[in-house]
């Protein structure tokens, strides 16, 4: 075998993973949303940015008001999740990097003067890092339902500011009946990959 992975994990994180699409009514708790973060949050990026945001949509009244901007197909899912969580990108992430990368004091200053490479970078690495979310999500026994069809500006309004951009809404919790469409097909090794 190719994997240090066991097979039971490669299927929890990967092969048997898929998106949710309904839950049941467990609730998802902060310190397993904690847990997941404080995992994840150690997958990599460029020059160590931390650009991803997340906004935990908890109560009845911030719900509807989310639910409102998500299209039509995601809306009763989003209602019923036990938790939706808003992922985005912060865009003045510069501003931690002396913290996050110390052993280059300048790279703050790279991405001071120029905000379109920032918000492209802030754009990559958040999206990376929600990729580890939903990895992580898996790693806990829960279920994500990762979802990009919902009013961008809508939400940015309502939940963020100028400076984050929203890239995705997932609902979190434990899969309910039917939760699983049939898997869908992936391509070949051989038509992703070339040598040269």
């Amino acid at each position: 075998m190719s994997l240090v992975l066991d097979s039971a994990t490669q299927d929890l994180l990967f092969r048997e993973a898929r998106t949710a699409n309904t839950f049941t009514d467990e609730p998802v708790t902060d310190e397993q949303v904690q847990a997941v973060y404080d995992l994840v949050k150690f997958g990599p990026t460029s020059m160590n940015q931390s650009p991803l945001r997340i906004v935990l949509v908890r109560s009845p009244e911030a719900r509807e008001r989310l639910v409102q901007h998500m299209s039509e197909g995601n809306r009763k899912k989003t209602a019923a999740a036990p938790l939706v969580a808003i992922l985005a990108a912060d865009n003045e992430f510069h501003e931690e990097l002396p913290q996050l990368f110390p052993h280059f004091p300048q790279a703050k200053d790279i991405f001071a003067a120029d905000r379109s490479v920032r918000e492209k970078n802030a754009t990559l690495n958040a999206a990376l890092q929600a990729a580890y979310f939903i990895i992580g999500v898996r790693a806990a026994g829960l279920a994500a339902g990762p979802m990009t069809g919902f009013d961008l500006a809508g939400v940015q309004k309502e939940f963020l500011d100028d400076d984050h951009t929203p890239l995705m809404v997932v609902n979190i919790g434990k899969p309910g009946p039917d939760a699983w469409f049939p898997r869908g097909p992936r391509l070949a090794y051989d038509d992703v990959v070339t040598t040269v």
